[in-house]
């Protein structure tokens, strides 16, 4: 799909009628040009964060797992990648969980065959955790092609396209932080 260019904006990325008083963002010394194009960037970051989303979605619901499930799997991929051994412990603490939770996370999971626990190698009190082999290829076709797509587009860019992207990533997650963080824990809905 191209990118937005001259497309009306969805309304959430057009500053006009999401912020028409200037309350959140001072837009007085951005010329119009740059507004424009600000625009397009945060839809694009918008668009991409719903093609994330989408293939999210479709990996919990082929796999039958939730979102801290796939984040479990996805920990314990990289770990068989990089050959480190996984605890119980070292996944509550990776996905922030009690250990409670841990052990009834990894219960489902292993019922479900997609993880199995061994004795670790030199604690004989401590359990190893890997994702199965079936799990491993059905996230690799199910997720894994998606986000590698990821690669093709950042090899498109120049050396100097890249460092500005990287930049402006880094500086928006900063600056994201630092809103989160001086405004303090963001609510969640109640149900």
């Amino acid at each position: 799909m191209a990118a937005l260019n001259n497309e009306e904006l969805p309304t959430i990325y057009n500053l006009a009628s999401s912020d028409p008083r200037s309350e959140l963002i001072d837009r007085s010394t951005v010329g119009e040009d740059a507004l424009q194009q600000i625009e397009r960037i945060m839809a694009e970051m918008g668009r991409l964060r719903s093609v994330e989303r989408k293939i999210s979605r479709a990996s919990q619901h082929y796999m039958n797992l939730n979102e801290t499930d796939m984040r479990a799997i996805r920990f314990l991929i990289s770990a068989k990648n990089t050959g480190d051994i996984v605890t119980p412990s070292a996944l509550a603490k990776h996905l922030r969980v009690t250990t409670a939770s841990m052990t009834k996370m990894i219960d489902k999971l292993e019922s479900a065959g997609h993880v199995e626990r061994t004795a670790h190698a030199t604690d004989r009190r401590s359990l190893c955790l890997a994702v199965t082999e079936d799990t491993h290829m059905a996230a690799r076709e199910q997720v894994g092609r998606h986000h590698a797509s990821r690669f093709s587009a950042a090899a498109r860019l120049t050396a100097a396209e890249r460092e500005v992207v990287i930049r402006f990533l880094s500086e928006t997650a900063q600056d994201m932080e630092s809103s989160v963080n001086s405004v303090g824990e963001i609510p969640t809905p109640k149900a």
